[in-house]
C-alpha cells in the first residue's frame, strides 16, 4: 500500500481534460536528479540548467506511446559557455550531461542569462519511434530567458501545438535537489491525429486551460509533499472531466554496458585496438552520462 504521506518523487503522470480538448503531463524528479547531477562537479549555474534540461526531457518524453520509442533534447551553440547539452528519455529512463567552457563560465555572472549560456543558439528536438523506425526533428532558436521557453517555442514553431510549459526547482540545504515541470497542451477538436496545422492558436477553449496552468507556480511543482494528482486537481477541479493516467517511474537510465563496449572494439582489427591502449594494452572507454570509465584489455577481445 502507498503510504500517503511519503515525498512523491521520480514519477510522471499524464492527464487529459477532454471537455477542452487537452492534454498534460506533470512530473517530479529527486532522487533520479541527484544521481544524474552527481556523475558530474558542476557548478550551480550549469548544475541548474542540466535540471531544467532532464526535467523536460521527462516531461516531454513521457507523452510517447511507443514504450521502445527515445526522445532525444541537444543544443546547439556558438560562442558560449556552454559547448553541448544532451539530454534522452526512453521507457521512463532518463539520462543527460553537458560540456561547458569553464573559462567563459568564470566570466560570465552568478546567474547567467540563457543568451551568456548559448550565444548564438539553438535547441534540437528528436522523437525516435522503434516500432515504426520513423524519426521526427524540429529545431527552434535559443530565445527567450529560460530553457522551458525554448521548449515551449518548439512545439509552436515545429508542431503547431499551442503548449504551456512550467518548470520549478529547489535545492536543499541538504544539498539534494527536486525539480517539477507541468506542460500543456492543446489538441484540435479532441483528435490527436489530426492534421497538427489546423489546430487554432487563439482557441478560447485553450486560453482557458493555458490560463489556469499558468497560475502554477514553480515552488509547487517542485514540492515533494504534494502528489502530483494533488497538483492536477488544484488546477482543474472545477472543470466537468479530467482524466488522470497511469503513473509512469522514473529513474537514471544510462545504457553504458561493458560486454556492449567489448562488442563494439572487437569489430576494430587488433593493431588499431593496441594503438589505442595504453601502455599496460588497456582501452579505457569512458562514458559522458554517468562519468564511468570502462578498462577493456585489448588483446583478450575476441573480433
Amino acid at each position: 500500500m502507498t503510504d500517503p504521506h511519503a515525498p512523491d518523487l521520480d514519477r510522471a503522470l499524464g492527464f487529459t481534460i477532454p471537455a477542452q480538448h487537452a492534454r498534460g503531463r506533470v512530473v517530479r524528479l529527486g532522487p533520479t536528479l541527484d544521481a544524474i547531477l552527481a556523475a558530474h562537479a558542476y557548478p550551480p549555474a550549469i548544475e541548474k540548467l542540466l535540471a531544467e534540461a532532464l526535467t523536460l526531457t521527462a516531461l516531454i518524453g513521457s507523452t510517447l506511446k511507443d514504450p521502445q520509442g527515445q526522445l532525444t533534447m541537444q543544443t546547439q551553440t556558438e560562442a558560449g559557455v556552454v559547448t553541448l547539452l544532451v539530454c534522452d528519455y526512453r521507457g521512463g529512463e532518463v539520462r543527460g550531461y553537458i560540456q561547458y567552457d569553464a573559462e567563459r563560465l568564470t566570466d560570465a555572472p552568478a546567474e547567467p542569462s540563457l543568451f551568456a549560456l548559448f550565444g548564438k543558439g539553438y535547441l534540437a528536438i528528436t522523437f525516435d519511434l522503434a516500432t515504426t523506425g520513423e524519426r521526427y526533428q524540429g529545431i527552434v532558436p535559443l530565445d527567450g530567458d529560460t530553457l522551458s521557453e525554448a521548449a515551449q517555442s518548439y512545439f509552436y514553431q515545429s508542431e503547431q501545438i499551442p503548449t504551456l510549459v512550467r518548470v520549478g526547482l529547489r535545492k536543499g540545504a541538504d544539498g539534494r535537489c527536486v525539480a517539477g515541470g507541468l506542460l500543456l497542451q492543446h489538441l484540435p477538436e479532441g483528435e490527436e491525429g489530426r492534421e497538427r496545422l489546423h489546430t487554432k492558436l487563439d482557441h478560447p477553449e485553450w486560453e482557458h486551460v493555458e490560463a489556469l496552468g499558468q497560475t502554477m507556480e514553480g515552488d509547487e511543482l517542485a514540492d515533494p509533499t504534494v502528489p502530483l494528482e494533488t497538483l492536477v486537481w488544484r488546477l482543474f477541479n472545477e472543470e466537468a472531466e479530467v482524466r488522470v493516467l497511469a503513473g509512469q517511474a522514473l529513474v537514471k537510465g544510462c545504457r553504458c554496458d561493458v560486454e556492449y563496449i567489448r562488442s563494439v572494439l572487437a569489430r576494430f582489427p587488433l593493431e588499431e585496438r593496441l594503438a589505442m591502449a595504453d601502455e599496460r594494452g588497456v582501452i579505457a572507454v569512458d562514458c559522458a552520462f554517468c562519468s564511468t570509465s570502462f578498462p577493456v584489455r585489448a588483446d583478450e577481445l575476441v573480433g
